[in-house]
């Protein structure tokens, strides 16, 4: 059964930051690119970031540009969610997935495209 686990959440204050981690298992990690949404208490989930097969391209939500970083690890089949100065509308439930289909940064953040999602992890932004 194809498994991907958060890691890293919490509380932080606002202007803090905090690394995410999505372990994918069971599956060959190469072959999916890898994205990760967010959902705030009574929204619909959006899009944050995404990364290719080969970490060589991106994609942000215009919201996250220039505080969030997304990375992958082929090694430790592992992507990474690096927030930095967070702010308080960035409280959410983070979710990552993974999309075997072909990469197109544009359409990356069509939460439909993705065929496995994790469990989610809660990232509290507060004073």
């Amino acid at each position: 059964q194809v498994r991907l686990a958060e890691s890293g959440g919490g509380l932080v204050q606002p202007g803090g930051s905090l690394r995410l981690s999505c372990a994918l298992s069971r599956l060959p990690f190469s072959i999916y690119f890898m994205g990760w949404f967010r959902q705030a208490p009574g929204k619909d989930r959006k899009f944050v970031a995404a990364v290719s097969r080969s970490g060589g391209s991106t994609n942000f939500a215009d919201s996250v540009k220039g505080r969030f970083t997304v990375s992958r690890d082929s090694a430790k089949n592992t992507v990474y969610l690096q927030m930095n100065s967070l702010k308080p509308e960035d409280t959410a439930v983070y979710y990552c997935a993974a999309d075997r289909t072909y990469w197109d940064p544009s359409k990356s953040a069509d939460p439909n495209r993705y065929d496995y999602w994790g469990q989610g992890t809660q990232i509290t932004v507060s004073a």
